[in-house]
């Protein structure tokens, strides 16, 4: 089967791919194939919207044109980015009130200020990402984008893991096929410490949007599901393609590091300790005991492993 989209305003060629498949169940192979085809086209689809987008002069844009700006702010990965993807947001918002997503993508950048390191206020900026993701639950409780962007918030930036999990689960429910939604419940089962559910809903997200901007995300979330099961080597190949996805993520940095460590490479590890550290000198050990792991044997490794790669107490 071919598949192929084209934007029919303009005549560009968007997306097309070829999927080949035994003829053995019929009705297994119609869903196979439906997976495929949304995993392949959703960000090529996003991506042309956010290219519309911009290319529209300013004085025209509605709610959804500052949303999709503000997703190609977000896409920029800079703090610089980020603040500025929130003023889209709220210009989306301030057009349109009851504009769900939009609330729940507002509330989701307050997760990538808190993944690289951007966060200036933790405690205003967590209230305003919770105010956010409850007003857009508040707004449209059956949305599976909401939920899953609700999912990030509660799981990481609010590290409530528990109600993260039942989130992404609803979404999943609703969506099997979104991407976001396996990605936070990935995320949420290796806070949990539940290591191979965790492994399973990130396979998922990775074969639903193989190319997906985001997939250094659930590649790194893999790492450190493998690196607490004691699968280092794993750990350490995932992170490493983390990092060639997206060179600042500190997440896929730190779980090198850990990986390296364990893995018995003292002075890989310890190369990478100072690589980390230039980029967040004041992080320590003892700041692990306030990250959103749950099980006190993941809390431990991990310090472990950052004492073995020289990190400061």
């Amino acid at each position: 089967m071919t598949g192929q989209l084209i934007d029919a305003t303009t005549g560009a060629h968007i997306w097309a791919d070829k999927f080949d498949s035994d003829l053995e169940e019929i009705f297994d192979l119609q869903d196979r194939l439906t997976s495929s085809v949304i995993g392949a086209m959703s960000p090529q689809l996003e991506r042309a919207e956010i290219e519309r987008a911009r290319r529209k002069p300013t004085e025209s844009l509605r709610a959804y044109d500052y949303y999709m700006r503000s997703k190609f702010s977000i896409y920029q990965r800079t703090r610089e980015g980020s603040d500025e993807a929130l003023r889209m947001t709220r210009l989306a918002i301030s057009f349109d009130p009851a504009f769900a997503v939009a609330y729940a993508s507002g509330a989701n950048i307050f997760g990538q200020k808190k993944g690289f390191g951007w966060i200036e206020d933790a405690a205003k900026e967590r209230a305003e990402s919770r105010q956010l993701a409850e007003r857009a639950m508040q707004l449209d409780q059956d949305d599976p984008l909401v939920l899953a962007h609700a999912a990030e918030v509660y799981s990481y930036v609010l590290e409530e893991p528990e109600t993260g999990s039942a989130l992404a689960a609803r979404a999943i429910a609703l969506d099997p096929n979104l991407m976001m939604a396996r990605l936070w419940a990935g995320w949420a089962q290796v806070f949990l410490g539940n290591h191979g559910a965790a492994i399973e809903q990130f396979s998922s997200a990775i074969r639903l949007s193989p190319i997906d901007p985001h997939l250094f995300v659930p590649q790194t979330g893999m790492a450190f599901a493998h690196f607490f099961a004691g699968r280092y080597e794993e750990a350490l190949s995932l992170a490493t393609s983390a990092i060639q996805r997206q060179p600042n993520f500190p997440g896929a940095q730190r779980i090198r590091m850990s990986s390296l460590a364990m893995a018995g490479r003292i002075a890989e590890a310890r190369r990478a300790c100072d690589a980390v550290l230039q980029t967040d000198a004041a992080l320590r050990i003892s700041g692990i005991k306030s990250t959103p792991f749950r099980r006190l044997e993941d809390v431990e490794k991990l310090g472990q492993a950052w004492r073995i790669a020289g990190m400061p107490e």
